[in-house]
């Protein structure tokens, strides 16, 4: 994971915030590792310690419980799927050709980090609820983006049949059908390459929003 997302609501000890963010993206880094390979239940915040090169009474100055470092990894992740919607929408030209080119970031992201995601469903469910929360909010705040794209697309004129029902249920649908590379893949890595299961996925969704005519670049 490549980029820092400063969680001041975890406690720790240290006072020095540019050292908190990098001794926790190195924790954070060897303990997703772990959680994907061994599962949460079955990784010791003393394997994590190992894995990152620190001591135990190391990790405990910067995170309290291995339920935060959970948290943490998954707010991580979310920040790194989020920037790549972003970027792709910074880079987006306009028009119709925005929606797709977002689309393929979104889902190349999920590609990328499929182990990941499907980490996250997996034990989000072992987070306090306050950490659930607050996981669910990122979840819905990268749908907000797509939300975001679609509407102006709507308003706009470009995809007149998406009234502001409709666009909020597209941005879900586009999340789930990202994921569903994720929970799938097993099967449909053997069948579609994943530009292939992207460019069908794209002309679905363009179908959707213009009302069955897949629209001309």
């Amino acid at each position: 994971m490549q980029r820092v997302h400063r969680t001041t609501a975890i406690p720790t000890q240290v006072k020095d915030p540019e050292l908190v963010d990098r001794r926790r993206r190195q924790i954070a880094d060897a303990a997703v590792k772990l959680f994907v390979e061994k599962g949460f239940h079955k990784t010791t915040t003393r394997q994590i310690a190992r894995a990152a090169d620190i001591s135990i009474g190391s990790l405990y100055e910067y995170f309290t419980c291995k339920e935060d470092i959970l948290y943490l990894v998954c707010d991580f992740i979310h920040s790194e799927m989020e920037r790549g919607v972003s970027t792709a929408m910074a880079r987006a030209a306009g028009g119709r050709d925005a929606l797709a080119m977002v689309i393929r970031e979104y889902f190349m992201v999920c590609h990328r980090m499929s182990d990941f995601i499907l980490m996250i469903y997996q034990e989000t469910q072992s987070l306090p609820r306050q950490w659930r929360q607050r996981v669910l909010e990122n979840e819905l705040r990268i749908t907000g983006l797509l939300i975001g794209v679609l509407a102006r697309l709507s308003q706009s004129g470009e995809l007149p049949h998406l009234d502001e029902r409709s666009v909020e249920l597209t941005a879900h649908n586009i999340v789930v059908l990202g994921h569903m590379w994720t929970f799938r893949r097993w099967f449909l890595g053997r069948h579609y390459s994943i530009d292939a299961y992207i460019e069908l996925q794209t002309s679905a969704i363009l179908r959707m929003c213009t009302g069955g005519q897949v629209p001309d670049a």
